[in-house]
């Protein structure tokens, strides 16, 4: 007769090995796991109306009013969304998921072609339907490695509560949903 212990040893699961510091698609990958927001940021400069979508966008203060948001100093926009003297930011609803991707790729006439759009005082564009919107003067750019922080002070806003905000998670658009209280 063997004897058998009574129970076997429970090994604890192991996390996953850490990925790669050096590997930008892993670092990426991890980034994408922080859901966001979804936002189309505009600017006017040079008789031109430039455009593109943006997840980086957050508030900075209350008093002054501060938002911020990031853009790659590779970006065909960079002069326009730093030299324009502000920006307008629309906050997007669930229904404008076509918009986001619109405004992401292609000339700025096809970004702009067919969006319904409310000109403001600024000159700048924003998102007639958006869920919120931002009119901003340029604060401040900071030099972020690849990026620039572009900081504007609010001088209008307003917002809707009859629709859901557009989320993006993983590098997909989605939803967010409530928990229960």
């Amino acid at each position: 007769m063997r004897h058998m212990p009574d129970a076997m040893p429970v090994m604890a699961p192991q996390p996953p090995a850490p990925a790669s510091v050096q590997d930008p698609a892993e670092y990426r990958k991890a980034l994408s796991c922080f859901a966001t927001g979804v936002t189309v940021v505009t600017a006017h400069w040079q008789g031109q109306d430039w455009g593109m979508t943006c997840n980086s966008f957050a508030s900075v203060s209350l008093e002054p009013r501060l938002v911020l948001w990031s853009i790659r100093k590779a970006a065909s926009s960079l002069e326009a969304f730093t030299q324009s003297g502000g920006f307008a930011v629309s906050v997007l609803s669930q229904e404008q998921e076509a918009i986001a991707r619109q405004f992401a790729t292609g000339d700025m006439a096809s970004r702009f072609a067919g969006v319904p759009l409310q000109r403001q005082a600024s000159q700048r564009q924003r998102l007639s339907d958006a869920l919120a919107w931002f009119d901003c003067e340029l604060h401040q750019l900071v030099d972020a490695g690849d990026h620039h922080i572009v900081i504007g002070q609010v001088k209008a806003f307003g917002w809707r509560e009859d629709a859901e905000a557009l989320g993006f998670w993983r590098s997909r658009f989605g939803q967010f949903e409530a928990l229960p209280a």
